[in-house]
């Protein structure tokens, strides 16, 4: 069989839905795409312990599923949504990939650091998101302006802006309603993004050290009525309503933490490295 472009041959299909916990039909419906990314999403924790630690990230599928599959770990966007493309192309959906700006709120113009998905469906095009973390999308949304879903108590909203740059195209963006009103999350164009794209971005983001990643840990889970975030040491759960509980983790909490909120298994030698990271 011929490589295709997400790596799907590649990919032991039967071991990754038993990881998210999907026993479910496997037809390229909609359906099917929406349990799949809210398994996936709930299942495999946003982390970026390998960067904090010095390592590469590799991206290609074997060690993706070696990672994020048979050891019991996380990844950032471009694993978790490079491994969910070859899922999906397994599956047979008609993936393609997208880059975003990240917003968070923001107006400030960013570059393109996150990774996205899109599936044609029935000849409707749908974005599907594994990889943001904190807020991020438990289901997938039709790409209609002004389209508002409610998701696990959270709700969220696509929107067209005008042009970033003059003579660019019109953007998507992304959107989670807060108490206070709406909250831009990211932005998005119609260009296709590959895996060599989101390998150059990848590698940038996991070792300049500008990036957020090489600075601090970061881990997040989200759910259906709950959101687990660790920044550093602070661990913040955070409600439909906004509520928030935060407390400190002290270090030698780290990999309790890590396993019993966020479903993150580390090796013993990796448990001491991280523990000494915040340990002294």
């Amino acid at each position: 069989m011929s490589e295709s472009v997400w790596s799907g041959e590649q990919l032991d299909l039967d071991a990754y839905l038993e990881r998210i916990g999907y026993a479910g039909d496997r037809a390229p419906t909609l359906e099917t795409l929406r349990a799949l990314q809210a398994a996936h999403v709930t299942a495999i924790g946003f982390e970026n312990i390998d960067v904090l630690l010095g390592r590469p990230v590799a991206l290609d599928v074997p060690s993706l599923q070696d990672k994020l599959v048979g050891a019991g770990r996380g990844g950032y966007c471009y694993e978790h949504n490079l491994l969910f493309a070859a899922a999906l192309e397994r599956l047979g959906f008609a993936v393609s990939g997208l880059g975003a700006r990240i917003r968070m709120g923001e107006e400030t113009i960013r570059p393109t650091t996150h990774a996205l998905l899109k599936v044609r469906l029935d000849g409707a095009d749908w974005i599907t998101d594994t990889g943001f973390g904190g807020e991020a999308l438990l289901a997938p949304l039709p790409l209609v302006e002004g389209y508002q879903e409610r998701q696990g108590g959270w709700t969220f909203g696509l929107v067209r802006r005008d042009p970033e740059e003059p003579g660019g195209e019109r953007t998507w963006v992304v959107r989670s309603l807060h108490p206070d009103g709406w909250f831009d999350l990211y932005s998005f164009g119609s260009e296709a993004r590959y895996p060599a794209d989101f390998a150059v971005v990848s590698h940038y983001m996991a070792t300049h050290p500008r990036s957020p990643f090489v600075q601090r840990l970061v881990v997040q889970r989200p759910d259906h009525g709950l959101r687990r975030t660790l920044i550093g040491t602070e661990l913040t759960l955070t409600g439909t309503d906004y509520a928030r509980d935060v407390r400190e983790v002290a270090a030698a909490e780290l990999p309790r933490v890590l396993a019993e909120v966020f479903r993150i298994t580390l090796t013993d030698a990796d448990e001491k490295t991280l523990v000494g990271w915040y340990g002294h």
